[in-house]
């Protein structure tokens, strides 16, 4: 006798459907009012992204006129969602508010989701996020990187004890600054740094960054305190450390790990690299590093600097990987680097980086 049918079986609509539906007929009825909303939603995005800004100035970076944008920007005044003054203008509380409630429709409208999933798919990866924008002229857009970060941390760390491995770099150091408190009575976090320094800047080590998660998401921290390049004689000294085996230890238990990816000369130039070293990238076309490791074009790792720390073999078997990079620059260093990238990586990019690698693969 058959089973009959339940009308449970039937999938409902989501809300991304319904909302993808509404825009849709919206569309259809009065395109016009997407257009302007959608031009109204840009000029608060730039103000947001450079403020206080000029009109003049405003004009020149979103490619329009003076007078055009004068319409629009008055508008936005006399509803309370800019404020102006002789520094230039800047978001009110309320057009702040607007900004961000607006924001999730207009993704939809401009088809972000389809690129998060076209380009997840051309990587072969669990996940893209995609903050609108370009990192490399609106450095706000890392703040944005920040928030789409804790959301995912948010939704994947299990509860029960974690640990997170952070590796360093200028975006992770902005990154941090963005996280929010994450412990929970039944969720607690211990952040630990997957490598040493590389003699740049503290602010910017995986030490200091790694602290700096902790102490927003209101976790703990362990500190590794060596050099990142070290000869083989150091090396072999420093592990026998027990405080230095502590750690070590637990960098290698981390399901979590968070980290960048870089541009290959640039990161050589960061870790003062001889020059016969960046000859030797330069000769084996070397475009991206992460984890240690120089990739080209193709993904192949062609050259692996000596360290302590995480290892690109220790990244494959972490359940939860967070790659964060972005910018148009960094466009072939990421897709370089994830052509090698564990599948279990949530890539978070920003669209200028995304859209320039979906247009090199067309």
């Amino acid at each position: 006798m058959g089973r009959k049918k339940s009308t449970v079986d039937k999938k409902r609509p989501t809300e991304e459907q319904i909302m993808h539906k509404d825009l849709k007929l919206i569309e259809a009825v009065a395109p016009d009012l997407l257009e302007v909303l959608q031009k109204r939603f840009a000029i608060l995005r730039h103000i947001y992204w450079m403020q206080p800004i000029g009109r003049r100035a405003l004009a020149q970076k979103m490619g329009s006129t003076e007078r055009v944008l004068r319409t629009e920007t008055d508008f936005l005044k006399s509803i309370g969602l800019i404020d102006a003054s002789k520094n230039g203008m800047m978001l009110t509380e309320k057009g702040f508010t607007a900004y961000q409630n607006l924001e999730e429709v207009m993704d939809q409208m401009l088809g972000m989701q389809q690129i998060e999933k076209e380009l997840a798919e051309h990587f072969g990866i669990a996940k893209c996020l995609v903050a609108a924008g370009d990192c490399d002229v609106q450095p706000k857009v890392l703040n944005e990187f920040g928030e789409l970060l804790q959301n995912s941390l948010a939704t994947v760390l299990p509860e029960g004890q974690n640990i997170i491995a952070v590796m360093g770099g200028t975006t992770m150091a902005v990154v941090a600054e963005s996280l929010e408190p994450l412990e929970t009575a039944q969720r607690h976090n211990l952040f630990v740094p997957a490598r040493g320094g590389i003699g740049e800047a503290v602010t910017v080590q995986a030490n200091s960054v790694s602290a700096v998660m902790a102490a927003k998401t209101g976790g703990q921290h362990r500190a590794l305190y060596v050099p990142e390049q070290l000869s083989d004689e150091t090396y072999r000294t420093l592990i026998q450390e027990p405080m230095i085996q502590e750690v070590l230890e637990l960098i290698g238990k981390a399901n979590v790990v968070i980290h960048s990816i870089g541009r290959a000369l640039h990161m050589a130039g960061r870790r003062k690299m001889s020059a016969e070293e960046l000859a030797m990238l330069k000769q084996k076309k070397a475009v991206a590093e992460s984890f240690g490791y120089f990739f080209d074009q193709e993904g192949n790792i062609v050259y692996k600097v000596p360290r302590i720390g995480l290892t690109l073999s220790n990244v494959q078997k972490v359940p939860h990987v967070f790659a964060v990079a972005g910018g148009k620059s960094k466009a072939k260093a990421i897709e370089a680097y994830m052509k090698s990238a564990p599948k279990q990586t949530w890539l978070i990019t920003d669209e200028a980086a995304a859209n320039s690698i979906l247009a090199a693969n067309e």
